[in-house]
């Protein structure tokens, strides 16, 4: 009797330990978001689980019920989704399938496992739905990503770029052409800062819709690259879909204003074009010499469109070889100074010198610097000749002073890019006062380009250097940006009058109306002036009688070496 007692206890123990095993399993299942539905084939029951109703609005409770949820899945999918449900006829033994619900709002994943008996029939079934719609959407949005860029729904580059070396492939086989426009929105960035980002990308939005409507068929194509920056491609250009007609449709659609939040906005364009197989063999190269002909349009006027031709990249290639060579001209210290005097336009007394700098390429052959500082501009070799530049006129100047006891201003000029630079200030003060040098012997001359970008951030620097006594001046004024009207607001301590305005002052009235204008308020604001470029004696006649202060030119003396530099200073003609 004790023995079986023990025998019902462990039974009833056991018992309720699967129940409550069960419950567990059980309470898992309903506060799952995923939905089960189970199917016992040897008792033809089916029991539904976890979050069902989220899933389905069908309540499961024999065969006919599970045909009702064919009509709750999009029309395209149901032959697959009725394969999964009734996987044991396929005898696989599982399945996996993605289906969306009629209306297209849910994705759901959906698992099948079927479980057969040793006489191999089917025992058990259950279909596990999972819903993957915020994953289809992200998954969805990545490949939309690959492909389109998100800001204007166009290309991005790498579609574009795809496309484009199919495009030229297929073209090579046909015997045809594509021609391809690289798109540049004048002064993007001004409208930027101006107005905002948010009515930039705005812009960007409108003009890029734009372009996609004047794209018709499969044989044109347009894409977002980066910025303010579109390209189109037309396969077999003809007629109307020639890119020049395209180029007039747009001319006609820019006579508007883009109506944006802040208002109307005028824009202007610079268009390069190349076409293949005339420019390029591949697509990269392409693309590369549509762009090169593009900033080629940016040189020339607003509103402009340029072709291709081998001049043109003759002359890239020229300029693309001659930044390689100023890179190691940098490095291997090819750079030389040459120093032109400036003197009082009454007396004579040497004033100072200017540091120009000259450039002996590794061949011998002198290259000029109106052909290789524009390029440096372009690049961060800009910065490391400046550096040079500076060390070596400073260095040159304390050596006169100790040898000779010189009483010069040393004028080096300095480009925008290293100007705007973070510590430039502290750093050109230091350098000054490493060499024990009265910090206003030097003048550091600056274009008016240093003024276009961050104005106040310039003038603080400006200030600074002033504050110190470093000498300011700007130079080749009259041909820039600034203007009389806000000089007083500049602290400077020397204009330097253009020599295109010297060489008409003597030649049309109105160029000497100009010469005798910006001397006579410089007078008034108490700057000093320097004349550029001076090369004959009624120049200098005229300079004299309407104030100028200071002369600069070759009547008085050419950039020299500072070997023959020195010949002078043995005069002590600054005395």
């Amino acid at each position: 009797m004790n023995e079986l007692q023990y025998q019902v206890d462990l039974l009833s123990a056991m018992n309720r330990k699967l129940e409550d095993e069960c419950s567990i399993y059980r309470l898992m299942l309903d506060s799952s978001s995923d939905a089960y539905l189970y199917y016992d084939f040897a008792e033809d029951r089916y029991s539904t689980m976890g979050d069902w109703k989220g899933f389905f609005e069908i309540e499961i409770r024999d065969r006919n019920d599970v045909a009702r949820l064919f009509s709750q899945v999009r029309e395209e999918d149901i032959e697959a989704f009725r394969s999964l449900v009734y996987l044991e006829k396929t005898g696989k033994r599982t399945e996996l399938l993605e289906f969306c619900k009629k209306g297209g709002k849910q994705w759901i994943e959906c698992k099948g496992t079927v479980i057969f008996d040793e006489a191999g029939g089917p025992s058990k079934k259950l279909l596990k739905f999972r819903d993957i719609t915020k994953f289809k959407k992200q998954n969805d949005y990545l490949s939309y990503l690959a492909y389109y860029d998100s800001l204007t729904g166009l290309l991005n580059r790498n579609s574009f770029m795809k496309n484009l070396i199919e495009w030229i492939e297929r073209a090579g086989r046909e015997g045809t052409m594509v021609s391809l426009a690289f798109v540049d929105i004048n002064d993007f960035r001004k409208i930027n800062d101006g107005i905002g980002m948010l009515v930039g990308d705005e812009l960007l939005q409108r003009f890029g819709k734009f372009l996609q409507s004047l794209c018709e068929g499969d044989s044109m194509m347009c894409a977002h690259l980066n910025a303010d920056v579109f390209c189109l491609a037309i396969y077999d250009p003809v007629g109307d879909r020639a890119m020049r007609s395209i180029y007039q449709r747009i001319l006609e659609r820019l006579t508007k204003p883009f109506e944006l939040m802040s208002g109307p906005v005028f824009i202007t364009l610079s268009v390069g074009v190349a076409e293949y197989p005339e420019a390029a063999s591949t697509a990269f190269e392409l693309l590369e010499r549509a762009e090169i002909v593009m900033f080629r349009a940016k040189h020339t006027k607003q509103n402009g469109i340029r072709y291709f031709d081998a001049p043109i990249i003759q002359s890239f290639l020229h300029n693309a070889a001659l930044e390689q060579k100023l890179k190691s001209a940098a490095l291997d210290r090819e750079f030389m100074l040459y120093y032109q005097p400036q003197y009082a336009a009454q007396g004579g007394r040497l004033r100072g010198v200017e540091a120009l700098i000259r450039w002996r390429d590794s061949e011998g052959q002198m290259i000029s610097p109106g052909e290789f500082i524009p390029i440096a501009e372009k690049s961060s070799i800009i910065v490391n000749i400046g550096v040079w530049v500076a060390q070596k006129a400073v260095s040159t100047l304390a050596e006169w002073k100790k040898k000779y006891g010189v009483d010069l201003t040393m004028s080096i000029n300095v480009s925008a890019v290293h100007f705007s630079q973070d510590g430039f200030a502290h750093w050109i003060i230091d350098l000054i006062k490493g060499y024990g040098l009265p910090l206003d012997e030097v003048e550091l001359e600056i274009t008016e380009t240093v003024l276009i970008d961050d104005f106040l951030h310039i003038l603080k620097k400006l200030e600074l250097l002033q504050q110190y006594g470093i000498k300011l001046a700007i130079d080749d004024f009259g041909t820039g940006y600034a203007s009389l009207a806000y000089l007083k607001n500049l602290p400077v301590d020397t204009i330097k009058i253009d020599k295109t305005f010297i060489d008409s002052m003597l030649v049309d009235k109105e160029g000497d109306i100009i010469v005798e204008g910006i001397l006579d308020m410089v007078n008034r604001l108490g700057y000093d002036s320097v004349a550029e470029g001076v090369e004959t004696q009624e120049q200098l006649d005229h300079l004299r009688e309407i104030g100028c202060k200071y002369i600069q030119g070759y009547l008085l003396g050419r950039p020299v070496p500072q070997e023959q530099l020195e010949e002078l200073l043995e005069g002590r003609i600054w005395e």
